[in-house]
């Protein structure tokens, strides 16, 4: 198994740099079920801000590439289940995609509540807001 970086899977998923995406898209090619390519939960938190970010995609475009990634049977995403809720849930919540992805850590440790000075996240059932002293 090998394993990708960001910028691999961006200028794949983008396509602004022609050479670059030509040769990411080689790459990904060569990718089986029985040889995947790995990326890990970190890279998935840089391909959601990049792609926000840096190319403007809508909240729902990101969702649908994330979502894309972890449906691949050529990729291993890491924690694919939790990526892929969390790249749905951000499609339709308020909350920034790494907000979404510690929460998903947070459930999946059995770790509750989460609490968070983010009025918007502490809307989520399981989140609570830390109230500042006096």
């Amino acid at each position: 198994m090998i394993a990708f970086d960001t910028n691999v899977i961006v200028c794949y998923l983008v396509k602004d740099d022609p050479h670059q995406a030509e040769a990411a898209r080689l790459l990904l090619q060569e990718l089986t079920p029985g040889n995947p390519g790995f990326i890990c939960r970190e890279v998935v938190l840089e391909i959601a801000w990049v792609l926000e970010r840096s190319y403007r995609f809508s909240r729902a475009q990101v969702a649908e590439a994330l979502i894309g990634l972890t449906a691949s049977d050529t990729l291993v995403v890491e924690n694919s289940d939790e990526v892929a809720a969390a790249a749905y849930l951000y499609d339709h919540a308020p909350v920034g995609f790494s907000d979404l992805m510690v929460f998903s850590a947070a459930k999946r440790s059995e770790a509750a509540p989460l609490y968070t000075f983010d009025r918007r996240f502490a809307r989520m059932e399981g989140a609570t807001l830390v109230e500042h002293a006096q």
